[in-house]
């Protein structure tokens, strides 16, 4: 069964509210908010706006930048969120690949191994808070001395964790402790430190998910498989969606209609490759940006019964 939520950043309170107003009564699981600091808003006090106009949307960062993100402020905003929305708090976590970011906190960005060393202590260090455990860490990566989150305490007994992530040592780690595994098909950033070359083709989803599954080796309940949506259209035309992103990316056209991180065509050929997907991947959620909730709010019902009711690869939560 597939499940859909929206990443998107407020630009001023009444469309902010508007849209987590929207998305909820369409029936997208979940809201999820980005995190650059100063080149966007704050996660957190984007979505503790967007509880208190809805009810059962969960909420969630997607991703945050585990470089320049301290644990204990991260343990801190999450479970204030999760507090404030009465448990429907969630966590992304990625490793940060916005040279300028590193920066402007007094760090230049470490080599990717770095990064990943980084990402991983950050999310164990925020788990360990989250359950109320103290925290002490002296490594290049990461420093926190005796830190504990007495309060606020969260509602939830485990605040899901989602890693978005294409590399292999953070794909095997999250297919070994991560809820969700966000796939986001992002490969080399590319010399703007914002942008990323196309991880999409098949035996690049192949690999990446082979990583997942060495990782979740021995879990009795292995993590959900998220894809990032990069480009959705309903449209009588896919073949010049794919034929446009085919001409960005590198990629042939019909690479493009195969991957998951593509969702372009009628509404028949888009329910038809969300089956596909998860058969073939076991991907089970998408993540649109907000200028897809139009298009995709009247398909939810049916995109959401396609496919089969359980996956191999889904937990509860």
């Amino acid at each position: 069964m597939a499940t859909f939520s929206v990443q998107a950043r407020p630009t001023d309170a009444a469309s902010w509210v508007e849209l987590a107003r929207t998305v909820e009564a369409a029936g997208f699981d979940a809201l999820s908010a980005a995190d650059h600091p100063g080149s966007g808003p704050s996660p957190f006090v984007a979505l503790a706006a967007a509880a208190t106009v809805t009810g059962t949307l969960r909420l969630r960062s997607y991703v945050s930048n585990a470089g320049v993100r301290e644990p204990v402020l991260l343990a801190a905003d999450v479970a204030t969120l999760d507090v404030v929305s009465g448990g429907r708090a969630g966590l992304g976590l990625g490793a940060g690949h916005t040279p300028a970011e590193w920066r402007a906190v007094g760090r230049e960005r470490p080599d990717v191994a770095g990064r990943v060393r980084r990402c991983v202590a950050v999310a164990e260090a925020v788990r360990a808070l989250l359950a109320g455990d103290e925290v002490t860490v002296d490594t290049p990566d990461l420093t926190a001395h005796a830190a504990r989150l007495d309060a606020p305490r969260p509602v939830q007994d485990r605040i899901p964790l989602t890693v978005g992530t294409a590399n292999s040592t953070l794909l095997r780690w999250a297919g070994a402790h991560a809820d969700v595994v966000g796939l986001t098909g992002f490969g080399r950033t590319l010399a703007d430190g914002h942008q990323h070359e196309a991880r999409w083709r098949a035996d690049q989803i192949e690999a990446q998910l082979a990583h997942v599954a060495a990782g979740a080796a021995g879990r009795d309940a292995p993590p959900v498989l998220e894809a990032l949506v990069q480009r959705f259209a309903v449209t009588d035309d896919a073949e010049s969606v794919a034929a446009q992103t085919a001409a960005e990316t590198g990629l042939t056209p019909a690479e493009v209609l195969a991957t998951p991180f593509v969702l372009a065509g009628t509404a028949d050929e888009i329910a038809t490759a969300v089956a596909a997907h998860e058969r073939r991947w076991g991907v089970t959620r998408f993540v649109v940006r907000a200028d897809a909730v139009a298009a995709l709010a009247p398909l939810l019902h049916r995109l959401a019964g396609n496919g089969s009711t359980s996956s191999a690869l889904e937990i509860g939560h």
